[in-house]
């Protein structure tokens, strides 16, 4: 058992496994605790738990699987140039829509934390939480922060912007593809996105293209704003 479990393949494999197993759960009951970016990692903490593998052993394979966040963030590239005629004609405010999307959330991160009295390491990871994972690992370990931290917030926002987004797009009865795909793309990123694409192609396709542009917004302005806290 410890030789089988002992190799990266189990770590890929239980990884995968519990992605799908999730996945499917999802599916078939409709329940969000069933989100597999919020199930998976519960089910393996579980296996691990009960059969008494060792985290190292799981992260010999686990780990490999985080070597594929830095190409997928660069593939985020390929949203941006794929509505690139509709960027050009509506560039203003699509620009102006991520750039306020992104100032908002990390102006009011920052002023929830000074509420709450967080110190500084737990602002830092907080702040980068609305972008994608690999942006917001990067942005957080650059600037002091505890990535483990980031990667939490990160899901847990992807998480409530997948579940609130039908409703709050109902409330304020947005009837636009564009905004309702940009709202969503730059408030919960990926998780998000994956609602978005429910909704419609095109909501889904701004939704990709709020995450590129608002990850580099957000590199561009978390420059400045750590600099300025």
């Amino acid at each position: 058992m410890k030789e089988l479990c002992n190799t990266p393949f189990f770590g890929i494999t239980v990884s995968i496994a519990g992605y799908w197993i999730c996945g499917v759960l999802q599916k078939k009951t409709r329940l969000f605790v069933f989100n597999p970016l919020f199930a998976a990692p519960a089910l393996i903490i579980a296996v691990l738990l009960i059969f008494g593998i060792p985290y190292e052993y799981y992260d010999a394979g686990g780990s490999l699987i985080g070597m594929f966040l830095v190409p997928a963030t660069a593939c985020l590239g390929v949203s941006i140039y794929s509505r690139f005629d509709l960027l050009k004609k509506n560039w203003l405010p699509i620009l102006a829509g991520c750039g306020v999307g992104s100032a908002v959330s990390m102006v009011s991160i920052w002023g929830l934390c000074r509420l709450f009295r967080l110190d500084d390491s737990l602002t830092y990871s907080l702040i980068p939480k609305s972008v994608t994972t690999p942006i917001a690992m990067d942005i957080s370990s650059g600037h002091g922060g505890i990535v483990p931290v980031t990667v939490v917030a990160v899901i847990s926002t992807g998480i409530i912007g997948s579940l609130l987004a039908p409703l709050l797009v109902s409330v304020f009865r947005l009837k636009n593809p564009l905004v309702i795909g940009l709202s969503i793309g730059a408030s919960s990123h990926v998780g998000g996105t994956s609602k978005a694409l429910e909704m419609g192609e095109a909501e889904g396709s701004m939704s990709g293209l709020a995450i590129g542009l608002c990850g580099i917004i957000t590199v561009c302005l978390g420059t400045v704003f750590y600099a300025l806290i």
